[in-house]
């Protein structure tokens, strides 16, 4: 192929977006040197760009954003120059026609180091003495590395990076690569240059400054490091031991061997709104509850989420970086790929986490959830604007993606899914590609097409209802007649929408037999034997089952002889289909008492966490009231049973079920629950390890919620003492989570003063939203120009309206739509439609089940 032909290729994407940079023009290298100067929160740059014209231009176009640009040459002769904001575009205009060829480009600017997680950015904390500290590092997902640099800011664009920074004395810089070299300065600053990447997109860039500590492991040739503010390093050891198993996992899945020298894990003491992890190829950012695990601080669930972030960041290493979506359209391959990969890789390395269970119960449940609207959306969409892409970071992208490749393995079968996997990432490594392109590596390993399902699942929203109207046993067998329709909470569910959907199911202790329901018309599948009929076995397919009234039955009568998969989807088809009006309550009320005391801990898990769903749907007053102390009834026995101290022996399911039962049942008023966190807040005021590590979070949380204002008082004062940066971020959202409308304000008032970051102040207000959202949401309005310093440009589309998602108040969805009209472009405001669609549904929801949780309320069994 020739070269103009193979850079078009490089480039295409699947249909152009508005804001994309024009074809024609690719950057080979980069050659990038940056000087920060941390104390006045600027930075000056300059760079050498190799470029690549493939047919005669009068105009260059790149990106450039927030950027003072000073000086731009091609070919060693300075070119004239605009910015336009507004596409955040860098034209540069030669004077002649630049000819197809190789060219050079120079350019020289300075810019601002950010206070929140965009470009290059500050992460101020306090050292273990109390003296001031920051870090600088970058986040450049999905379209900042252009506040950075100029260049070509787009996945399709790869090239490789040679970066160059000066660290302050007594700092210690960190990026993509190994340095080459570290030439010390007259002035005591260092001169750090990195080795060349390999090719990649602009988005995973990657430098970072600080005063630091890094510890390393070796994972056969690759080194494995860790890199901490100082003192913490330690706390790196369990993530290090983790991603030393991940590595190899990966290295063998994939069939590609990870291609850099080295993989950094760097952990920053600060928070975003936006992420907690970032997938920079060979220098992978956290924050640090994402890779630090503190065992006098840390629960189980946080040491589990630790593993699950870090392996999600890895996958990354190869579905991502080595190849990589061509334009945002394609997000999920990243994202979902990395969600299913962080939970197979559990599955296989941490069987006692039942990491497949788990998923059913949460990751496929709520990918479930947020698909059941009319504020959906396909899992891949055209992205055309800035404000699109931050958008597209979403649930439907990473729980549903994940939920359908899931689906898919089921399907193929595990070695046929993992060899066209195998052979997407050899054929395509260093490479960009479309989702299709993976369907016909699946396709061909499978040796039958593949695309036909996958587009089902890609290319429409919604979730498929598979409803069973008859069972039948016939001779040896049964006759089991099922449909396909739409399931949804809102009138959505009455649109005709048709999936094939792959579908497992047999009778309870019988051989499964496969088919693919599709359409409204009845179909028929034959399955061996008898007896009790079990739909969608483990869960596999991206779909809610229902069963007819006997099959049902059966269902309860044999509930404790299913596998815990089925369990746990039966509770949440049950649960989800009552809301949708398709059945009543009285089926999910079924399920949960066929579960004993003793059950797996997982069970009690998801059902205290759906009860806790449940008193929201009435008004405040008596019914709510009773409906919240028929929880407490129905969880205390099962608190007792686990007890607030850890078994010396008990498993992950049980310590992970006591996080819950505490919350759940602090947040409805169990008054031993309560008066627990009462007592261990006071024992912390004298000793910060006076809590369990196991029951901190939660005993924490009840706390806070169920505060007083002397109890606030006294929590304002450990966050201000507090020198732990990572301890104080999670005291400062605690102020936010009192149920007491004076101290929500109280907490408002904080954000207008200096005492805490804009990060900290963002989940401050945050917080306040989940209890106070009218309050959180007009305070924002109120203080908008306040409340846009506090969060990052790629989330301002949403983050005001999702203050205001959890109101109840039928005048909110209008004043979130006013507030989008005012304040966003018509493409930004996709976030806003789809909170307000989901309010709309769960107004419907509540309307259906109201009666039937208040007359649960009054129930005595």
């Amino acid at each position: 192929m020739s070269l103009a032909a193979a850079l078009l290729s490089a480039v295409a994407t699947p249909a152009f977006a508005v804001g994309q940079l024009p074809p024609g023009v690719t950057p080979l290298t980069y050659d990038i040197t940056v000087r920060p100067d941390a104390k006045a929160m600027t930075f000056s740059g300059e760079e050498t760009v190799a470029i690549a014209v493939t047919k005669p231009t009068s105009t260059i176009v790149l990106n450039a954003a927030d950027l003072k640009i000073s000086r731009a040459t091609l070919d060693g002769k300075a070119v004239s120059f605009r910015i336009d904001e507004a596409k955040q575009q860098l034209i540069l205009s030669p004077g002649s026609a630049v000819s197809a060829g190789k060219h050079a480009l120079t350019f020289a600017w300075t810019g601002t180091i950010n206070t929140s997680a965009a470009g290059l950015f500050a992460i101020d904390y306090s050292n273990t003495d109390g003296s001031p500290a920051r870090m600088l590092v970058t986040q450049f997902e999905a379209p900042d590395a252009r506040r950075f640099a100029p260049l070509w800011d787009e996945p399709a664009f790869k090239a490789r990076f040679t970066i160059s920074t000066v660290a302050p004395a007594g700092q210690t810089a960190f990026s993509n690569m190994p340095a080459s070299s570290v030439t010390k300065q007259a002035d005591g600053t260092s001169l750090y240059r990195f080795a060349e990447t390999p090719k990649m997109s602009s988005y995973l860039m990657f430098l970072g400054m600080g005063d630091v500590e890094r510890k390393t492991v070796m994972a056969g040739k690759t080194e494995i490091g860790v890199i901490t503010r100082r003192g913490v390093v330690d706390q790196g050891d369990y993530s290090l031991a983790q991603a030393k198993r991940l590595l190899t996992y990966y290295n063998d899945y994939f069939g590609q061997p990870y291609p850099l020298p080295k993989l950094d894990m760097i952990a920053g003491p600060g928070s975003s709104q936006f992420f907690g992890a970032m997938e920079n190829w060979g220098a992978i950012f956290y924050f640090e509850p994402e890779l630090l695990y503190d065992a006098k601080r840390a629960t189980q669930s946080g040491k589990q989420r630790i593993f699950t972030v870090v392996s999600h960041e890895m996958a990354h290493q190869w579905f991502g970086d080595l190849v990589t979506m061509n334009w945002w359209d394609d997000l999920w391959l990243n994202e979902g790929f990395a969600s299913w990969m962080e939970n197979k890789s559990s599955v296989d390395l941490n069987p006692e986490w039942y990491a497949a269970a788990t998923a059913v119960a949460q990751d496929r449940e709520g990918a479930l959830q947020v698909d059941s609207t009319s504020g959906t959306h396909p899992i891949i969409r055209h992205v055309e604007t800035v404000d699109q892409i931050g958008q597209a970071f979403d649930g439907i992208t990473y729980m549903k993606g994940q939920a359908v490749i899931g689906m898919l393995e089921s399907t193929l079968g595990a070695d046929t899914f993992r060899a066209g996997i195998r052979g997407y990432m050899a054929k395509y490594k260093y490479g960009n590609t479309a989702t299709d392109q993976l369907w016909e590596e699946l396709s061909a390993a499978a040796k039958t097409p593949v695309a036909a399902i996958a587009h089902d699942f890609t290319l429409q929203p919604g979730v498929p209802l598979v409803t069973m109207t008859d069972a039948r046993c016939v001779g040896a067998n049964t006759q089991v007649s099922l449909t396909q329709g739409r399931f949804a909470y809102d009138d959505s569910a009455k649109k005709a929408q048709t999936w094939r959907v792959p579908m497992t199911l047999g009778v309870l202790g019988q051989p499964d037999v496969r088919a693919t329901v599709r359409g409204a018309a009845v179909q028929s599948v034959t399955a061996k034997g008898c007896g009790t009929i079990v739909l969608n076995r483990e869960k596999a397919s991206y779909a809610r089952v229902q069963y007819s009234a006997p099959a049902h039955a059966a269902i309860v009568r044999d509930f404790a002889k299913l596998k815990l998969t089925d369990q746990l989807g039966t509770l949440g088809d049950d649960f989800a289909l009552a809301k949708g009006g398709n059945q009543r309550l009285d089926r999910y009320f079924a399920d949960v008492g066929a579960i004993g005391i003793e059950a797996n801990p997982l069970l009690w898990q998801t059902v205290a966490s759906q009860m806790s769903d449940l008193d929201g749907r009435i008004a405040k007053g008596p019914a709510r009231d009773a409906v919240g102390a028929k929880i407490v009834r129905t969880l205390q026995p099962v608190m007792t049973r686990v007890g607030f101290t850890a078994g010396s022996d008990e498993g992950a399911l049980t310590a992970t079920l006591r996080e819950t039962l505490i919350s759940v049942l602090g947040d409805h008023g169990d008054a031993a629950v309560i008066a627990k966190s009462r007592e261990l807040f006071a024992a912390l005021q004298k000793n910060p390890d006076a809590i369990p590590a196991p029951i901190r979070a939660p005993i924490l949380s009840v706390f806070a919620h169920n505060a007083t204002s002397a109890d606030w008082n006294a929590l304002l004062a450990l966050t201000v003492a507090e020198k732990n940066p990572v301890t104080k971020n999670s005291y400062v959202r605690l102020l936010g989570a009192a149920k007491d409308d004076a101290l929500a304000r109280r907490a408002l008032a904080l954000l207008e003063t200096d005492r805490f970051t804009a990060p900290q102040k963002a989940s401050l207000l945050r917080a306040v939203a989940n209890e106070h959202p009218d309050m959180a949401f007009d305070y924002a309005v109120a203080h908008i120009a306040l409340v846009n310093t506090l969060v990052e440009t790629s989330t301002r589309a949403g983050f005001v309206a999702g203050l205001g998602a959890g109101s109840d108040d039928p005048a909110m969805p209008a004043k979130i739509n006013a507030f989008a009209t005012a304040n966003l472009p018509a493409e930004a405001r996709g976030a806003a439609t789809r909170i307000v669609s989901t309010m709309a549904a769960r107004r419907q929801v509540d309307a259906r089940i109201r009666d039937d949780v208040a007359a649960w309320g009054r129930s005595t069994s």
